[in-house]
């Protein structure tokens, strides 16, 4: 007997391991990993590569990631409104294709590039080079859009539908897919890093092209496997809620004339058949105005949204220099951290995301979804009052008499004397307008033997410690967001209300860059961190707004979410 029963339950563990294994799920998990991976070593690699390409420049670089900014701020309404329009299998595979080959053509031509880059440099004067950094960056920018049609449809949609609206699954299938996330944002840098280290650029190109034609064929597969074991996936539902319908009501009545509003309430019928026909004739005018009014209808239903606020709110936290990007760490460089010790910081912000969406999901069991917002944006602006403390703490290079364009400015001066002065004599120029910017009257505190006692580490110690601590609460809060969008907006909008809200997100996160870019240097670095965690309690401001008009008076009543659900059903009915 206990023999059969150690065979039972060895056989109920492995069929349990063999369902989990061949689940939906699981294999959407899969899926993004190997999507997420690729797409992480692709962005670390393209920066990197436009860097060397351009003679150790920061020029290309910029300008690929303005055209990014740019092109989703404009086109996103766009493509959430073609994944709303299209099969769900058509999209993830149409997306998943032209995303992958549109990174391996870039692959291509930037091998080409390394390895001819001095033919191309004399043919035409240059223009032929100038012509492949154009290709280049048109063609990766297509993949990132195509990365945002995948984004949209995969964690906007069709994780929505896999958990069968089981909010409790969709919450946990939210917060694996932020760790997976979390992880393959430090792996993938790290693993294409050291192959471009020991091997060459051109051998990174190669790497990153093969493994996107490897990752794409399992990745095609993998949807196609999904798609069969959830059925429901095929179906893509009609609005219907009465609020909905109306308001694709008011969308075509914007497009019909106004001379026929009134007649078309008595019931003259047949003139406004015969308009409406004519107004179709003209296919070409019509396509032409196509994706205009699809930008404004897609901000309009965005703003009219429930949780328009929410995501604002979420938005708002793209307005910041208190993130692990090149800004924070060309900062930091210049307060005397090293490579070494950006990483393991690096390293423990990734483990402290993790340990957000631990708490997302534990938070929400406890106090319901809307709740684990407010408190996570108040745990995040609590972490955050240590970047504000570090800005005032010794070690702080803020000093608001020194212009922020001064930078600029001595650079445009020395810009033609240092183009004639020999390598020798650079130091002695060089010196004094750096002295000047650092108000360093004492040149033998540029010593490196006495650097550190000139330059305490309080100041950036206190700041990283506060941006690591806060993404506790970032990661639980943006997760919260997250989730609201997918349960609150209707399926027939959800892509191009997801597309309005990754636009949204990058024109804060254009501002920000906007923000650096007229105060460089690092003197005025505190007045940006002050900017940031203004916006950043902006953003919660506005989400405890929307919680307010969402819970009313049980907004701090802590209690488990199905109570919540009947209270959260009702407002959003009331307000749609």
């Amino acid at each position: 007997m206990t023999k059969a029963r150690e065979q039972n339950h060895q056989g109920g563990c492995c069929g349990s391991l063999t369902n989990y294994l061949t689940s939906a799920k699981f294999l959407l998990y899969l899926g993004h990993s190997l999507s997420t991976w690729g797409d992480r070593m692709w962005h670390f690699a393209v920066s990197v590569f436009l860097v060397e390409l351009y003679g150790n420049s920061l020029l290309l670089t910029a300008v690929y990631g303005l055209v990014v900014a740019g092109s989703v701020l404009v086109l996103g309404a766009i493509i959430g409104d073609w994944v709303d329009k299209n099969s769900r299998l058509k999209v993830a595979q149409t997306a998943l294709v032209v995303q992958n080959v549109s990174v391996i053509l870039c692959g291509i031509i930037l091998m080409m590039v390394f390895l001819h880059k001095n033919e191309l440099l004399t043919m035409y004067h240059g223009w032929v080079l100038t012509s492949c950094y154009i290709l280049i960056i048109t063609i990766a920018n297509i993949a990132n859009l195509a990365s945002t049609a995948t984004a949209i449809t995969i964690q906007r949609d069709w994780i929505v539908v896999v958990a069968g609206g089981d909010r409790s699954k969709l919450a946990d299938m939210n917060a694996t897919v932020r760790r997976i996330d979390q992880l393959t944002n430090i792996l993938a840098p790290m693993a294409v890093g050291q192959i471009m280290t020991f091997g060459s650029a051109v051998i990174g190109c190669g790497f990153i092209s093969g493994w996107n034609f490897m990752s794409m064929c399992v990745e095609y597969f993998l949807l196609w496997k999904v798609y069969q074991k959830t059925p429901a996936l095929a179906v893509k539902a009609l609005p219907k809620i009465e609020g909905a319908e109306l308001k694709q009501l008011n969308l075509h009545k914007e497009t019909e004339p106004k001379s026929l509003e009134g007649t078309h309430l008595m019931g003259a019928k047949d003139p406004n058949i015969h308009e409406l026909e004519d107004e179709q004739e003209p296919s070409c005018a019509s396509q032409m105005a196509e994706p205009f009014r699809t930008f404004r209808d897609g901000w309009v239903s965005y703003y009219n949204q429930p949780v328009f606020l929410a995501g604002m709110g979420l938005a708002f936290l793209y307005m910041t220099v208190l993130g692990f990007d090149c800004i924070t760490t060309g900062y930091a460089y210049t307060q005397g951290l090293s490579g070494s010790i950006l990483s393991i910081l690096m390293g423990t912000s990734a483990i402290t995301g993790i340990m957000g969406t631990m708490a997302f999901t534990w938070l929400r069991r406890k106090c319901g979804l809307v709740r684990t917002g407010l408190i996570s944006g108040f745990a995040q602006l609590s972490c955050l009052i240590l970047c504000v403390i570090s800005v005032f703490m010794p070690g702080s290079p803020l000093d608001l008499s020194v212009s922020p364009f001064e930078d600029i400015h001595s650079r445009l001066i020395q810009a033609e004397p240092l183009s004639t002065i020999r390598p020798t004599d650079i130091p002695e120029i060089i010196f004094t307008p750096e002295m000047h910017m650092s108000n360093v009257s004492d040149p033998a505190t540029i010593v490196p033997e006495m650097s550190p006692k000139s330059v305490p580490i309080v100041s950036v110690s206190l700041l990283f410690a506060g941006v690591i601590a806060a993404r506790i609460g970032l990661w639980s809060f943006d997760l919260t967001v997250t989730q609201l969008l997918q349960e609150n907006v209707i399926e027939s909008e959800r892509g191009v209300i997801n597309g309005v809200q990754n636009s949204m997100n990058y024109l804060l996160d254009l501002l920000h860059f906007i923000m650096v870019i007229l105060a460089p240097n690092p003197e005025a670095f505190g007045l940006l961190v002050l900017i940031s965690v203004s916006f950043v309690a902006m953003g919660h401001i506005m989400y405890f707004r929307f919680a307010q008009k969402t819970l009313g008076g049980k907004m701090f009543a802590c209690c488990p979410e199905e109570k919540e659900v009947t209270n959260e059903n009702q407002t959003n009915t009331s307000v749609v």
